[in-house]
């Protein structure tokens, strides 16, 4: 079974377990979706949107609209390809009565396309059930994992050796991008950095003493990651934050295990903040896949049970009482039966700049 055959089959392994007769995964390179597209079919939107279709029983399709004929290296798809007026009408017609799975529903899908499948057929919401279909990984999929983590890490330690105090955030960032270009990442990047809990892009304003860069890109392969440390003299109140990233580092080797639940990983790797009295400013983690963020999120509450081969970006988002300071830093981590591997190879350290 070759690698897009296995997804496919897991979706309609989903897709029968939930009584469905078919899923729609919406992409837009206008949103930042896309990656569910590129995961169905092996097609990378440029500009525009698709649909891939796929039944419980027949062959897949990805739809395109026809007023733009180029919507990326179209020779690329390895199903089916539709060109259609209205690609909703198109979808409408071909799932009449049934009852589908629509990944994007709220935030992708376009509304023409909504309204035309609306009145044909059943629509599910399907977020969460597709993300959980595809969280965990293949061999073929670590393995661009992987290479996008060694591009991520070496872009940071390119921050590392480019970052100066009074630079800005621009020429550093720079020097980041033409190296993630250079490693394949064409436009799947999205690189910022943290002026106290705020995150900020590439801008022209000059760089302090200490910065949080915030790195992530997807390789060659498609797959997200996110890798960053700290850079420069933390004052005492960062000190006490990084205390308790250290101890986040070591309680997340034991509690990414298959079987645990996301509240279980986010209780544990939280507690060094919480018990510092820190709120946590941004979402403790996620999976990540060909999206960057996909279910299920590391959070409280969220009771979805872990899988061995799932891949998770973490990034506890420190901030002080006053709001004043804060500390963010980012690993992708591999479940393994063992617990968990965070891929990068980092220290758990601020460097020195």
């Amino acid at each position: 079974m070759d690698e897009l055959t296995r997804r496919h089959a897991n979706v309609r392994a989903a897709l029968d377990r939930d009584g469905l007769d078919a899923a729609v995964v919406s992409g837009s390179e206008y949103t930042g979706f896309e990656g569910a597209v590129t995961y169905l079919s092996g097609f990378v939107i440029v500009h525009r949107y698709a649909y891939v279709l796929v039944p419980r029983d027949g062959d897949p399709a990805i739809v395109f609209p026809s007023e733009a004929r180029y919507v990326g290296e179209h020779g690329t798809a390895a199903i089916e390809q539709v060109f259609a007026d209205h690609p909703g009408s198109w979808l409408a017609e071909r799932l009449r009565g049934r009852r589908v799975g629509v990944y994007g529903l709220d935030y992708v899908m376009g509304v023409r396309d909504y309204r035309a499948l609306a009145e044909a057929c059943e629509l599910v919401p399907w977020d969460a059930e597709f993300d959980l279909a595809r969280a965990a990984k293949s061999e073929a999929e670590l393995e661009s994992v992987r290479d996008s983590v060694r591009i991520n890490t070496e872009g940071f330690h390119v921050f590392l050796r480019e970052y100066e105090p009074g630079r800005s955030a621009a020429e550093v960032m720079a020097a980041c991008e033409r190296y993630f270009v250079e490693q394949g990442c064409a436009r799947l990047t999205m690189n910022m950095v943290l002026k106290g809990p705020e995150f900020l892009l590439a801008r022209d304003e000059p760089l302090g003493d200490f910065v949080l860069p915030s790195l992530e890109i997807a390789g060659p392969g498609g797959h997200w990651v996110e890798v960053s440390r700290a850079i420069g003299e933390p004052t005492a109140e960062v000190e006490r934050m990084l205390e308790a990233y250290e101890e986040y580092f070591e309680a997340a080797k034991d509690a990414f295990r298959p079987g645990a639940t996301a509240h279980d990983v986010h209780r544990a790797v939280s507690r060094g903040f919480t018990e510092r009295g820190y709120v946590l400013g941004h979402v403790t983690g996620h999976s990540i896949g060909m999206t960057m963020i996909e279910h299920p999120k590391i959070g409280e509450g969220v009771k979805t049970e872990l899988a061995e081969s799932m891949v998770f970006s973490m990034h506890p988002h420190a901030i002080s009482a006053d709001g004043a300071e804060c500390l963010y830093m980012q690993d992708t981590w591999l479940v393994t039966a063992n617990g968990g591997e965070p891929l990068a190879g980092l220290p758990m350290k601020i460097f020195a700049a």
